[in-house]
């Protein structure tokens, strides 16, 4: 796997030729694998052999990790991404209350607001930039750091900085020193947050993660607090970061497709779906391990092996989605054949904030191409440069032009 990313899309093609599961080299020389195949990942992902746990993890086990390594975060944090069985259920329920479909639904009055006034702001960075902004700073950024903000009660002076490091958390190409600074860094900050709220209880999900106990009367330990506000602010914002200038991508790119939305032959929310499935905002996910030797895809996946979920190798899978599956298609979703993309995970771990970032995302598309229905991108599509890693899959920035 190259630490510093590209088109995953690419490299999907060359592992695909290996099968269902591809044997991969992550950074330091470690061996991994990848599960590409859409049946071969469902069933991975909820397999009662496949363990979220490092203590699973053989080489993080046996010594051969370095502390400065670029993917320890995702395999060390304490939280419910590296938890399994009852663990995961106990750190799942705490904050599960706050991504109900209802409570979600209340938001979009304030995910509505927040839009208009991004919008406002992302045209005066248009007209301060000879027409020309970065749709990922001034817009696709700051409007799921702002929600997450306030549902978690992080003031907005802190949001910038959080989304600088967790942005450096999720990077593989970095060096040892910048992943310790990073990785240090982020936890110190997010506990001066707590231990503000601690001390100035909110009618927020910090103050209710620090009061919360379950019924055997078991506190939230303090590594699980950061462990859960860290996956929190991460996967909060920087997934659907991705989503939406992904999608904006696909439908500057795919004209047609924008044009089926505005004559009522697709929603928004069959843009966001399809997006998800052809352009997933997260591309290799680490990691799981499976507890036992287990074949999978028609492939053996040795004991304490990290494996790498592919969602975006998933979302293209011929097999599930049609010979045209690397075609962008906003109607895809209403073929009583398609296959459910698995790019929000699948099984006891799908993701938690999917009706949130479903919402954000639906939003944000509706009303930017409403204000901007002649919005397009500023250079040509080789000239963006590809996200930093190959765990998140979108672009570094998006210059568009809003009016013509």
């Amino acid at each position: 796997m190259d630490p510093a990313g590209g088109c995953p899309h690419a490299v999907n093609a060359r592992l695909r030729t290996r099968g269902a599961v591809a044997p991969v080299v992550l950074p330091g020389e470690v061996e991994g694998a990848v599960v590409l195949g859409h049946e071969a990942l469902k069933d991975f992902l909820a397999h009662p052999d496949v363990a979220k746990d490092p203590r699973h993890f053989t080489a993080l086990h046996e010594g051969r990790i370095a502390e400065g390594w670029p993917l320890r975060t995702f395999a060390t944090v304490r939280g419910m991404t590296t938890a399994d069985g009852a663990d995961h259920r106990r750190l799942r329920s705490l904050v599960s209350r706050a991504f109900t479909t209802r409570r979600v639904a209340e938001l979009r009055p304030d995910v509505e607001a927040l839009t208009d006034r991004l919008l406002d702001g992302l045209e005066g960075a248009a007209a301060a930039g000879r027409g020309v902004a970065d749709l990922r700073r001034h817009f696709a950024m700051p409007l799921p750091m702002g929600v997450i903000g306030e549902l978690l009660g992080v003031d907005a002076e802190y949001r910038d900085r959080l989304h600088h490091l967790s942005s450096r958390v999720v990077a593989t190409d970095l060096g040892p020193e910048e992943v310790l600074a990073a990785n240090r860094e982020l936890p110190a900050l997010l506990g001066t947050i707590a231990a503000a709220k601690a001390a100035h209880p909110g009618d927020d999900l910090i103050g209710a993660l620090i009061a919360a106990r379950e019924e055997d009367g078991d506190r939230l330990a303090p590594e699980e607090l950061i462990g859960t506000l860290v996956l929190m602010i991460v996967a909060g914002h920087e997934t659907t970061l991705n989503l939406i200038t992904n999608a904006v991508r696909a439908l500057c790119a795919h004209r047609d497709q924008l044009a089926l939305v505005r004559d009522g032959r697709a929603g928004w929310a069959d843009v966001v779906e399809e997006t998800l499935r052809w352009d997933a905002p997260v591309s290799y996910f680490p990691f799981r391990y499976p507890v036992r030797d287990l074949t999978v895809g028609g492939a053996v996946v040795r004991r304490g092996t990290p494996v790498l979920a592919g969602y975006s190798a998933a979302g293209r899978d011929p097999a599930a989605h049609g010979p045209d599956a690397d075609r962008f298609d906003v109607t895809r979703s209403a073929r009583p054949e398609a296959a459910r993309h698995l790019s929000l995970g699948h099984g006891a771990h799908y993701c938690l904030g999917a009706p949130l970032a479903r919402l954000e995302a639906t939003v944000a598309l509706e009303r930017l191409f409403a204000r901007f229905p002649e919005l397009d991108i500023a250079v040509p599509e080789h000239a963006l440069a590809p996200h930093a890693g190959f765990v998140g899959n979108s672009v570094r920035d998006l210059p568009v032009r809003l009016h013509p």
